[in-house]
């Protein structure tokens, strides 16, 4: 079996969808070539990359929704891990060295609703349906991701020797 691995790396000059790009540089600030339209919601340290589950996608075309990587803004599609490990304050390995902490849930903006039947973009709210959402991530390390680039989450042990490191 395969391990957890990056499917997609997204981005856009702002908004959606994000378009896939072979490889990116990921820096404190985001995703190289990404941009944002409202600052005020999406970017920044705190929200520098987003990340979503492909088994979420799968089962959301399942649903009749016209969903693929990236239709939502996810910077970062990803195969292979429990989705439900990926919560704010766990530590993420993406390929050799990028390192990203998860700092909070998304909250799902009108603007993907094309890609939902009725135009329920709420569907991956995780207030409304838990363990649905899209998450925010800040960046401790820097570094480039390539599509079949490797992601895990970090043991308590090594997502502290990152923290130390980061002071």
């Amino acid at each position: 079996m395969v391990g957890a691995r990056i499917v997609q790396v997204s981005v856009s000059r702002g908004g959606v969808p994000k378009r896939a790009v072979s490889a990116a540089q990921v820096k404190v600030d985001g995703v190289e070539g990404d941009a944002h339209r409202n600052l005020e919601l999406h970017g920044g340290p705190e929200r520098a990359v987003c990340l979503f589950a492909m088994e979420a996608i799968v089962a959301l075309r399942a649903e009749g929704h016209a969903i693929a990587p990236g239709a939502i803004g996810e910077n970062v599609t990803v195969e292979g891990i429990d989705w439900n490990l990926v919560t704010p304050g766990v530590r993420l390995r993406l390929g050799e060295r990028v390192v990203l902490e998860v700092t909070r849930y998304t909250s799902p903006c009108y603007k993907i609703a094309p890609v939902f039947v009725g135009g329920e973009y709420r569907r991956v709210s995780q207030k409304r349906n838990p363990g649905w959402s899209r998450v925010y991530a800040r960046v401790l390390v820097e570094g480039s991701l390539r599509v079949g680039d490797p992601i895990r989450v970090l043991g308590e042990r090594e997502a502290a020797e990152v923290g130390a490191a980061q002071s």
